[in-house]
């Protein structure tokens, strides 16, 4: 895989400003870096970007670990995994376009119920589906945040942030295993992402200044919003695309 000087440049940057804003809110990172990779250097996914991810949820979950929700991540680990079956039996008989089209459709009525509902309790049957929507989503379409963000939308940051990270770094491992598997991890990949993880490093340290900015303020307005965005970039790849 040839990756053009300028190319790298340009995609080490955005992943900086994704490592900074994931690192501050607590997700985004691949609805902000994929879909410049995507047109940059498309070979380079998803094997780069599910290794870049790795340290950055490693930082995060142990920054604020005192926030995990260990008893939800365990609840939504255990619903991921029959989520995770299930997205590999969808994209076996639904084409990839109509999945993103329909979890992007998803989501934002997810989000639109949210403004309308009160805060939704944490415990294992909204734990175990969200888990399982998450596994399906991203599985099928790569959307696996959204069903936890909106589990979550309504805790504190400190809260928010490592839980996701925990999850995610869950559904990392499986993506990974699954991704070995099927011989979709290349070495060129894999040296992008030794390359890029400083990026992924550098925004990360940024998010120490910004998640102090962000100390006790409501992050659910700036979490609907990425959750929004992630959906509607979903319906607008299955529609043009």
């Amino acid at each position: 895989m040839h990756v053009p000087i300028a190319a790298y440049l340009v995609i080490l940057f955005v992943i900086i400003v994704a490592g900074a804003a994931q690192g501050s809110i607590g997700f985004g990172q691949n609805l902000i870096t994929v879909p410049i990779i995507a047109v940059l250097l498309p070979e380079a996914l998803p094997g780069t970007m599910v290794v870049v991810g790795v340290p950055l949820s490693l930082l995060m979950a142990a920054r604020e670990h005192h926030g995990i929700d260990r008893r939800g991540v365990a609840w939504i680990a255990l619903g991921r995994v029959p989520g995770t079956i299930a997205g590999v039996v969808v994209v076996a008989v639904v084409s990839s376009r109509l999945l993103g089209g329909l979890a992007g459709v998803a989501t934002v009525a997810g989000v639109l119920m949210s403004l309308f509902a009160g805060p939704v309790r944490v415990g294992p049957p909204t734990a175990s589906a969200a888990g399982v929507a998450s596994g399906i989503m991203g599985t099928a379409a790569a959307i696996d945040g959204p069903p936890l963000a909106l589990l979550y939308q309504h805790h504190p940051g400190h809260a928010f942030r490592p839980t996701l990270a925990v999850c995610f770094l869950l559904a990392t491992a499986m993506s990974l295993f699954a991704l070995a598997l099927a011989g979709e991890i290349t070495g060129a990949q894999l040296v992008l992402a030794a390359a890029l993880i400083p990026g992924s490093l550098v925004g990360f340290a940024v998010s120490r200044w910004t998640t102090r900015a962000l100390h006790g303020r409501d992050l659910r307005p700036a979490i609907l919003a990425l959750v929004t965005a992630t959906g509607v970039a979903a319906i607008v790849r299955a529609v043009v695309g």
